[in-house]
């Protein structure tokens, strides 16, 4: 065989051998009809931890988000509105939070007058599990654990839209 043969052969084996180690290590996107992975957090603040596992048999509101990112701080007054409405009746709404200091949450949730769960994932160990990089990023879940719907990009969930699809959820109404 002459060289370029050889370097040809070399390029090809290499570039087959990157697509089936790519392929094997990259999962598909966690989204509709997918089943939420399950996963533990400390709350923040602590020492309290969550995992997805424990919501199990309810509807939950999942939100990944950043105290550095805009569009999260608008959308998170509306978060807390739909949980002081919805969640005496069940809804389980669940922030993690993808900042490198638990400091700078407090501050966030004091300022905002949080109610709800928030979590941390500073080395977003969970948040790539969920495959989310573009913040907010809020999944759906239903009461079987497996995902009705994901929604990219900041919401007003107090709206009548999504309290209506909350309600039906959790009335047993909508199906996941």
């Amino acid at each position: 065989m002459r060289t370029g043969s050889w370097v040809l052969a070399a390029v090809v084996a290499a570039a087959i051998g990157f697509a089936l180690w790519t392929s094997s290590s990259v999962s598909d996107p966690v989204g509709r009809g997918s089943t939420a992975p399950d996963f533990a957090l400390p709350e923040q603040p602590g020492p309290g931890e969550i995992s997805l596992a424990s919501l199990r048999g309810q509807v939950v509101l999942l939100n990944f988000w950043a105290t550095w990112c805009e569009p999260c701080e608008r959308e998170m007054p509306a978060m807390e509105r739909l949980y002081e409405k919805l969640g005496p009746e069940g809804l389980r709404l669940v922030a993690v939070s993808v900042d490198e200091s638990g400091d700078v949450i407090d501050q966030f949730r004091k300022r905002f007058g949080l109610t709800f769960p928030i979590l941390w994932d500073p080395e977003k160990r969970v948040s790539d599990t969920y495959q989310t990089y573009r913040y907010p990023e809020t999944l759906l879940i239903g009461r079987d654990g497996v995902v009705v719907e994901r929604y990219v990009g900041p919401r007003e969930w107090d709206s009548p839209l999504y309290e209506a699809r909350l309600r039906r959820l959790l009335e047993g109404k909508e199906a996941s």
